[in-house]
């Protein structure tokens, strides 16, 4: 039976992955590990001739991608628990049974190779992504999924296979690394970080490409959490516009005194605001349908409350609030031989009720499309 199963992206590394499975049979034949090593190779160089010759499992991805290496990969694996790292010789793969330490003593179901709580080789990554992009994207990730982590993003990992299958891992590219850590919050696995060292590259140049990868990283932890990305900024843009209107409407002197067009500028707000809002509630529900998040307050208090006849019934009352006084308008425009029509405050007033009625009447039936499909998947 294969207790430990390391798996190694390549693309191009001929240099490096000799030593690498090296490291990694030698720590197998000193703990008497029964292991195996699977390459997941794209490479145009001797990579895999090299790799098979010392008794590695080579299989090629049939698309590109560091991602999709990993999830190509974990097909074929066999073992208990899973160690992954790149095959540059930037990780000591000596240093695996840090790793599977916690894992074997039911300790931890994720294990991270933490280089920041370790050591940083002199070269061995570049300042910009040592103190400020991968801190930040960190912080981020910390911040937007409630872990606590020091390293998202380093490649030198273990886990158990059992966990692994739980996860629904999707990402092809760099980011990856931030998805796993996302899946393992969302399942609520144990996360442990041990310290690592990390090493130069003896030959090439990385495959980092650093603002390109860091914004993939970032886009990715935004569009999964609609919180910060949707109901946050929707919230306070809506409230910054009642507030303006409000202080226009009554003449509340804040610094300046606010008129007419402080009231476009709050309908403004309050509509964009609205709209941002309902797109969170999309986001949400598309989320918790495809499995990529977990059921909250919001999305339960929306299945359980909120029906398409409520949103339009909502809609159709916010709607003819503001209609009949722009009705009203009208009329007395018509009344008075199409000569005066006073621009006033109501009159803003009622324009905004209007749309965020049209908004509510079609935003309820995409909201209710998107529950009735998320309920079909169940």
């Amino acid at each position: 039976m294969v207790e430990v199963t390391v798996i190694l992206p390549t693309r191009n590394e001929a240099e490096t992955i000799g030593s690498c499975i090296q490291k990694i049979k030698s720590v197998f034949e000193r703990y008497g590990i029964e292991g195996e090593i699977i390459v997941s190779d794209n490479s145009d160089d001797e990579t895999p001739q090299i790799a098979r010759a010392l008794g590695a499992i080579v299989v090629t991805p049939d698309k590109l991608g560091y991602g999709y290496a990993y999830i190509y990969a974990f097909n074929y694996a066999r073992g208990k628990y899973i160690v992954i790292g790149d095959a540059d010789d930037t990780y000591d793969f000596g240093e695996m049974p840090k790793l599977l330490k916690p894992l074997m003593n039911g300790e931890a179901d994720l294990v991270i190779g933490s280089r920041l709580k370790g050591e940083i080789k002199k070269g061995a990554m570049p300042w910009l992504h040592r103190y400020i992009g991968n801190p930040i994207l960190t912080s981020f990730l910390n911040r937007f999924y409630k872990v606590k982590v020091s390293d998202a993003h380093s490649g030198f990992r273990a886990i158990a296979k059992e966990a692994l299958e739980k996860m629904k891992l999707r990402s092809r590219g760099m980011e990856f690394a931030s998805e796993m850590i996302i899946e393992a919050k969302r399942l609520g696995l144990r996360i442990k970080e041990v310290p690592i060292t990390y090493y130069p590259r003896k030959s090439g140049s990385s495959k980092l490409r650093s603002f390109a990868d860091g914004w993939r990283h970032l886009r990715f932890m935004l569009i999964y959490t609609p919180t910060y990305l949707y109901f946050i900024p929707g919230s306070i843009l809506g409230l910054f516009g009642i507030a303006m209107i409000l202080f226009a409407y009554l003449q509340i002197y804040v610094g300046y005194s606010p008129g007419f067009h402080s009231m476009i500028l709050g309908s403004l707000s309050i509509l964009v605001g609205y709209q941002i809002l309902f797109l969170g509630l999309f986001a949400k529900l598309y989320g918790v349908s495809s499995g990529i998040s977990n059921p909250d307050r919001i999305t339960h208090l929306i299945m359980k409350k909120l029906s398409l006849e409520k949103g339009v019934i909502i809609g159709l009352g916010v709607f003819f609030t503001g209609f009949l006084y722009a009705l009203y308008l009208v009329i007395s425009w018509i009344g008075s031989g199409f000569k005066v029509l006073p621009l006033r405050g109501e009159s803003i007033i009622a324009f905004t009720l209007i749309i965020i009625g049209i908004q509510t009447i079609f935003n309820s039936f995409f909201l209710s499309m998107m529950m009735s499909m998320g309920l079909e998947r169940d």
